[in-house]
């Protein structure tokens, strides 16, 4: 009787023990039974991205791959932490629980670096590491200078390239620009031009604007323009515009006025220098010859410049035919103005703008006609 009570004793106290253990050995059993985990990856347009590496970060050598549709399968345990990678795309990450069934990811593009990207023929983007041939990238805002003109801009902004102007009449004051010399003769020394692939010419490049510019490149040799064959010859303009993007609406605008004058004026003689220089010189040539100003015309000339009483402007002039003729300075205004935005259907980027570029020219009040450029 002894041992049956002990034997009854022992095992109602192991009973509590072995319930506890088999309730733990179910809940691990049920904690490592794989859940199967499909989903779809799209980009921010909703088009599906093949080719998308999906790894369990939880188990080394766990992952698979989109297929054509976006679409994956995998075997994960709760609590793992899938990783999602594309060339070109963020990497995004993504808890499991045991109520993940189903995934729908949107990956969104890696804002690309311009400084490190050039662009090629045909608009093409490299890094700057892959590409061979001598291409020059500019940021489009060391282009904004106190000028209309985008082709004044050029000078001294990148290395191998000649540019020059010849004059600064409004509206005729474009530049000259050579890339590395001139190597085609009789027909163009200027570079192909290409904006948004759009061959256009030089005027045309002149009247663009700096804030409606998103990329520009200039291809320097045979090597970079060589897929524009004997067109590019002279080198290659790249330029590429802005264009709307996903969002609200946007409006930039920018208004400037600037003072422009002439680098370097003519110093002319006055009137009775110009009068005694004058006599000199026919004197010192034939001292027997009369002097053409007399002692009389300089002394009524020099009554003009002092504006003494009784003087005669008409008979006795002393004009400043810089101060005439010429401003001191003269003013630019120009404004520009841009709206851009759009939605999942439809992208819009719209913009204009105004200049006017006042010549130095006097315009007297008294003319029927306006003498100013």
């Amino acid at each position: 009787m002894t041992n049956l009570y002990d034997l009854r004793k022992r095992l109602f106290t192991r009973v509590p023990i072995i319930l506890v253990l088999f309730f733990l050995s179910f809940i691990t059993a049920s904690a490592q039974k794989p859940i199967t985990v499909t989903g779809t990856v799209v980009d921010s347009t909703g088009k599906p991205l093949t080719g998308v590496s999906v790894v369990n970060t939880s188990r080394k050598n766990s992952g698979t791959y989109t297929d054509s549709h976006g679409r994956f399968i995998l075997d994960v345990g709760p609590r793992s932490v899938i990783e999602f990678s594309y060339v070109g795309f963020t990497d995004q990450r993504l808890t499991i629980t045991e109520s993940t069934k189903e995934v729908a990811l949107v990956m969104h593009p890696v804002a690309a670096n311009i400084s490190d990207v050039v662009v090629t023929a045909y608009g093409r983007k490299q890094r700057k590491e892959a590409v061979v041939g001598s291409v020059t990238s500019i940021d489009p805002t060391e282009l904004k200078i106190p000028s209309s003109n985008l082709t004044n801009a050029l000078a001294g902004r990148v290395a191998g390239l000649i540019s020059f102007q010849r004059a600064g009449q409004p509206g005729r004051d474009n530049a000259n620009f050579f890339v590395r010399g001139v190597t085609t003769l009789g027909y163009s020394a200027s570079p192909l031009i290409l904006v948004d692939n759009v061959e256009l010419s030089a005027s045309d490049l002149a009247r663009l604007q700096v804030d409606d510019i998103a990329s520009f490149s200039i291809l320097k040799d045979a090597s970079a323009a060589a897929l524009y064959g004997a067109r590019g010859a002279n080198g290659v303009i790249l330029i590429t515009t802005k264009d709307g993007k996903i969002g609200k609406a946007r409006i930039n605008v920018r208004a400037e006025t600037s003072i422009s004058e002439p680098t370097k004026k003519i110093q002319l003689a006055d009137p009775i220098s110009y009068m005694k220089n004058f006599n000199e010189a026919v004197t010192t040539r034939n001292p027997l010859q009369t002097p053409p100003f007399t002692p009389n015309d300089i002394f009524n000339t020099q009554q003009t410049i002092d504006k003494a009483p009784g003087s005669s402007p008409y008979i006795f002039p002393a004009v400043d035919w810089m101060s005439t003729l010429f401003r001191d300075r003269t003013t630019t205004n120009r404004a520009n103005f841009s709206a851009s935005g759009g939605s999942q259907l439809a992208k819009y980027y719209m913009s204009g703008s105004y200049s006017r570029d006042n010549g130095i020219l006097q315009v007297n009040p008294v003319n029927n006609f306006n003498s100013g450029m």
